[in-house]
């Protein structure tokens, strides 16, 4: 039986009584009624390891830590690394923002929000919780290849996380470009998912070297990335990237995605 709105579990971390009444209120519309409420992330740190709700729902600025402190808190340990998180702020700047995606988080809400993204970030969560298995016409899910590239330990295992929710069970992992030109010299793949930005060789450079010198020059690649720069993101179009998807990223979007880059190879 799939999981439902209405059975999903969520702990609101929130430090503003008023803050809380108005997620909890947008929650309630979509059917949420199981919440729990902390105002500081150590209550909530020592209630979750213990009791782990489907998500938590936090805002980034707490008394004690921020939210990013709280998510990679969870990343740390084995019981609840794969926490889905979702974060409301009121910020903007990409300084603050690119930690929490790089996570993994399942999306970033901003204050205000409308119920549409909300809505969104719900299904989302359902779609970790209890995910969907690859269709594909010419070939089954456990028969792929991938190759995983980030320089980001926590976002390659969230991507991993992901596509074994599909059923994907070949994956390989470089933890940056200049890494990945060894492992694709000597094996095959289906598929290149890479970051934009990493040390060494990002991920335009690896893009274009997979097109002119490797011998898999025609491997769909996507770029699952927190660039937000269009001339850059327009480079890697340009370079020959496959589909191009936002961190954080729908599940679904991405299961979208891969099936269509697949077909047309």
């Amino acid at each position: 039986m799939h999981i439902t709105l209405e059975q999903l579990s969520v702990a609101l971390v929130e430090p503003s009584v008023t803050q809380q009444k108005l997620i909890t209120r947008f929650l309630n519309e979509q059917g949420v009624s199981h919440i729990r409420y902390y105002d500081s992330g150590l209550n909530a740190l020592t209630s979750v390891m213990s009791d782990p709700p489907d998500l938590v729902i936090s805002a980034l600025y707490l008394p004690d830590m921020t939210g990013t402190d709280l998510l990679h808190s969870f990343r740390l340990e084995p019981d609840t690394q794969n926490m889905v998180f979702m974060l409301i702020s009121s910020e903007t700047r990409f300084k603050a923002l690119d930690p929490i995606r790089q996570a993994g988080a399942v999306a970033i809400l901003p204050k205000p929000f409308a119920v549409e993204q909300l809505r969104a970030a719900l299904y989302s969560t359902l779609d970790l919780i209890d995910p969907k298995e690859l269709e594909l016409e010419d070939f089954s899910a456990d028969e792929l290849k991938i190759l995983i590239v980030d320089d980001s330990r926590m976002a390659r295992r969230h991507i991993r996380r992901v596509l074994e929710s599909m059923g994907i069970e070949k994956i390989t992992e470089a933890e940056d470009g200049a890494a990945a030109i060894p492992i694709l010299k000597e094996n095959f793949f289906d598929l290149v998912v890479t970051d934009y930005n990493m040390p060494e060789m990002d991920g335009d450079a690896l893009v274009q070297h997979i097109r002119t010198q490797s011998n898999q020059s025609s491997v769909p690649v996507l770029m699952v990335t927190s660039e937000q720069n269009d001339v850059r993101l327009a480079a890697a179009r340009q370079a020959g990237v496959s589909a191009l998807s936002d961190k954080p990223f729908e599940p679904g979007n991405i299961r979208s995605l891969i099936t269509q880059i697949l077909s047309e190879h």
